[in-house]
């Protein structure tokens, strides 16, 4: 490849290179994602590869494999452009079919569609209900490219910003676009990124560093990850921008090792990036000189605060450290270095390209652009989603996730990874962004929404994140360290039957000791999930700690099963599946629970037929020192076979 040095070259090769495209009239689009090649994407794309080939599909027609699409629960996603055509859960079983009735023969296949409400197949990709009600900006670059190809990037208008910015722009005037834009840390703090910019710029030192952190940690969100995998080229644009704008020469990508792919990706960027001339020494000619360094994290969620994740590219452990002096003046190796996330780096290249208002047109007053979010949890359509700041809580779960799973109610929605907070139906018509979502005992945080039905508990669930931060605190501060073991004891206690009067009362105490004395923000924000519990759902903890009883039905040692004596009909299902023999009785009599021998595995639930209905789940543990009755004949009971 010959290196490029100019801007006049690389829009001479842009233009080359959409040409080419467009002789291709009809693209077969494969999600490539992590989410898709669990799901066997790879057999699929090489199926179609070789299908093609022998059904004899015209070269007009070709194949690309891309990021990921977001729609991760109902992969593999294949879309089939210009038709617009979206196949869901593709296997490789399917693909000839595919070839032949939609590739040769311009038929829709029916069963790989997407289902409404009605059992109605929708075939286009933009009138899916998940995607209809995005706006995605971001993510829609990851469905038009392979992400291994830099041609494919340069072809539909990449690094034209970094053009723009080195031969059109001065540095001042590229942070003074950012502040302009309001373009806030997606990270979670929601920090201007044109001031911390700005800050780093004016820093007293000759040598300064940028840094992508792609230190995603929160259980249940993949939202960087899946930008690194599908268009790390926005993001290394993004920060070769911000490297001029700020004065610096050195950048690093903090990236979890856990993410093979988005590393993989990401070197394979870097390397075709230098050799194009657009890292490196001189850049397009320029007369700057960039390069960047990955550095791959071991997996600490403790590593993804800044000072901590700059203490490990130093080469030392990934702890936080006080920041009297903060890391955009001095960060690593005590240099001004700047740090944001993947997907506030990938933002910068669009608002270079696009402008300042057309940036602001998104979002509210104070949160300006899309957000993209990991919509999981009880709900019908979970993935990537990508919204315009602003949007409710109500749109998100109904309009775009398609509301809760199996019919049950809406419970909760609990944003920002374990350090978020949980946000009642009171709460569904909120606005989303970074000042509602403080306000209302929450977080942005970097975009994870868990959605909770009636069948969730607010006790155990926020138990299983403050176990979550106990393990990953680093342990330097006492408030923190013993602050959440003696938290997480008191919520174990609620779950198992053992909290006594005061237990709500001194975890709201221990929160406000984390939130006021802990080092970092691991500490001092893992106080939302307790605080926002307690506020919307006080009656479910009164009645763990009061009642010793689990209204949801999920902490077993709260909850006890029983056998109606008027609905049983000895038919033995239920004790052929008890592993304690706590099933008493024979067949054709009532069967009854010995309370002592059941360990309360749901088995004989499961195992009870439903047109029966005789085994029940119910609130409250099991009466002390209980012996159940002699089992009685069932009178007038069927026998099942």
């Amino acid at each position: 490849m010959t290196r490029i040095t100019s801007a006049r070259e690389l829009a001479e090769l842009r233009q080359k290179l959409a040409a080419e495209r467009d002789k291709t009239k009809r693209w077969v689009m494969v999600c490539s994602g992590t989410g898709c090649v669990a799901c066997k994407a790879t057999e699929v794309s090489a199926a179609f590869v070789a299908e093609m080939k022998q059904q004899g599909v015209p070269e007009t027609t070709r194949l690309r494999n891309t990021g990921c699409y977001g729609f991760c629960e109902r992969g593999p996603v294949i879309v089939i452009q210009p038709d617009n055509i979206c196949y869901l859960g593709v296997t490789k079983k399917d693909v000839p079919e595919i070839v032949k009735q939609t590739l040769l023969e311009n038929q829709v296949i029916e069963r790989l569609l997407f289902k409404d409400e009605d059992k109605k197949g929708i075939a286009k990709f933009a009138e899916i209900p998940f995607y209809k009600y995005q706006n995605r900006v971001l993510l829609d670059a990851n469905t038009q490219l392979d992400p291994k190809s830099i041609e494919d990037y340069i072809a539909i208008g990449g690094y034209s910003a970094l053009c723009k910015a080195l031969f059109e722009m001065k540095p001042d005037g590229i942070v003074e676009e950012m502040k302009r834009a309001n373009l806030r840390g997606r990270g979670g703090g929601g920090f201007s990124a044109g001031r911390k910019w700005e800050t780093t710029r004016k820093a007293p030192g000759d040598v300064k560093y940028v840094i992508v952190n792609g230190d995603e940690g929160d259980p249940g969100a993949y939202m960087d990850r899946s930008i690194l995998e599908g268009n790390p080229h926005s993001v290394l644009e993004g920060l070769i921008i911000g490297g001029f704008a700020i004065g610096a020469n050195q950048g690093f990508i903090y990236v979890r090792q856990e993410y093979p792919l988005a590393v993989e990706h990401v070197r394979q960027a870097l390397h075709r990036a230098r050799e194009h001339g657009l890292l490196g020494e001189n850049i397009l000619g320029s007369g700057f000189s960039f390069d960047v360094t990955v550095h791959c994290g071991a997996g600490a969620f403790v590593s993804g605060e800044s000072s901590a994740l700059m203490t490990a590219i130093e080469g030392r452990v990934g702890q936080p450290r006080p920041k009297y002096i903060r890391t955009s003046v001095k960060g690593i190796w005590e240099r001004p270095s700047c740090l944001n996330n993947v997907e506030t780096w990938a933002n910068v290249p669009l608002i270079i390209n696009q402008g300042v208002d057309w940036f602001r047109s998104m979002g509210t007053e104070n949160s300006k652009g899309t957000k993209v979010f990991s919509l999981v949890g009880k709900v019908q359509n979970s993935g990537l989603v990508e919204v315009p700041m602003g949007i409710t809580l109500r749109d998100i779960v109904f309009k775009i996730g398609g509301g809760i799973r199996n019919g049950r109610k809406f419970k909760a929605v609990q944003s920002g990874g374990p350090s978020g907070g949980f946000l009642p139906e009171s709460l569904l018509d909120l606005k989303v962004d970074f000042d509602e979502l403080t306000k209302n005992g929450s977080m942005m945080g970097s975009g994870g929404l868990i959605v909770m039905d009636d069948d969730s508990c607010i006790v155990d669930t926020t138990k299983f994140y403050i176990k979550f931060l106990a393990h990953e605190a680093c342990g330097q501060c006492v408030p923190c360290r013993e602050g959440l073991r003696q938290a997480l004891k008191i919520l174990e206690a609620m779950t198992t039957g053992t909290a006594k009067a005061g237990d709500i009362e001194l975890l709201e105490e221990l929160c406000d000791v984390l939130t006021n004395a802990s080092l970092c923000a691991l500490g001092t924000s893992a106080a939302n999930p307790v605080l926002s519990g307690i506020k919307h759902f006080r009656a479910e903890y009164e009645a763990h700690v009061n009642e010793h009883r689990c209204p949801a039905l999920v902490c077993r040692d709260l909850v006890h099963y029983a056998i109606d004596p008027q609905k049983c009909t000895g038919c033995l299902l239920c004790k052929k599946q008890c592993p304690t023999d706590a099933i008493l009785g024979e067949r054709k009599q009532v069967h009854v629970i010995d309370y002592d021998k059941c360990i309360k595995c749901g088995n004989c639930l499961n195992a009870c037929p439903k047109k029966f209905g005789a085994v029940s789940k119910a609130p409250g543990a099991y009466p002390q020192n209980y012996r159940p009755p002699v089992p009685a004949a069932a009178a007038g009971a069927e026998v099942r076979p």
